[in-house]
């Protein structure tokens, strides 16, 4: 499943040829560095190993500047696997340009951290609905969890308060609207999971 890395930039909208505004986001993809080439023979599968993003030599340990000279590069951000490349090796460059107008994509990230949120918030309880009859500070909370003396416990997987967001999501089948292949940029329809300038991966 060929792929690449990229930095989401942030969204707008762009007009279809009906006129119509669509929303999208826009991808930073690449150029992506192979800095590991991985053989069935050697480590069980085949796949490469693609860096993007610059990082400074005092912050990368001593093994992963051994890692990335074998490549002949510089140290990078950001090392993701991904299968279904083929006829790279290693230090080769991968840009937007394995990507075409019109097809589809999955972008995956890690979504905005919302903290501590309540069951309204995060589930989308719609709370106990009225503030007559004598409730008071009722209006959010989240009621009855139905435990008793049977099962004398909270099943798990109980929807109630916690930590939201700050999570890997896969957003599947985007369509790539376009591909500026001298500016590096992807644009694709809808939206994609992170905040702005976070890193994402993208594969067909």
């Amino acid at each position: 499943m060929p792929g690449i890395i990229g930095k989401k930039v942030g969204m707008t909208s762009i007009y279809s040829a009906e006129g119509k505004a669509l929303p999208c986001t826009i991808i930073e993809a690449g150029p992506c560095v192979v800095t590991q080439v991985k053989t069935t023979e050697r480590d069980g599968y085949e796949a490469i190993q693609l860096g993007f993003g610059t990082r400074k030599e005092k912050n990368t340990t001593k093994a992963l500047m051994g890692h990335f000279k074998k490549a002949n590069t510089e140290p990078k951000m950001k090392l993701v696997e991904f299968e279904g490349f083929n006829n790279l090796g290693l230090g080769d460059l991968v840009n937007v340009a394995v990507f075409e107008e019109g097809e589809f994509v999955d972008v995956t990230g890690t979504s905005k951290g919302k903290g501590f949120q309540g069951v309204v918030r995060r589930h989308h309880f719609a709370g106990v609905g009225q503030a007559t009859h004598g409730q008071h500070n009722r209006l959010r909370a989240p009621g009855s969890i139905g435990a008793c003396s049977y099962p004398a416990r909270v099943f798990k997987g109980m929807r109630m308060a916690g930590q939201m967001g700050n999570k890997r999501v896969n957003q599947s089948n985007l369509q790539i609207l376009k591909v500026l292949t001298e500016r590096n940029i992807i644009i694709v329809k809808g939206s994609i999971p992170g905040a702005k300038g976070s890193t994402v991966t993208i594969k067909k």
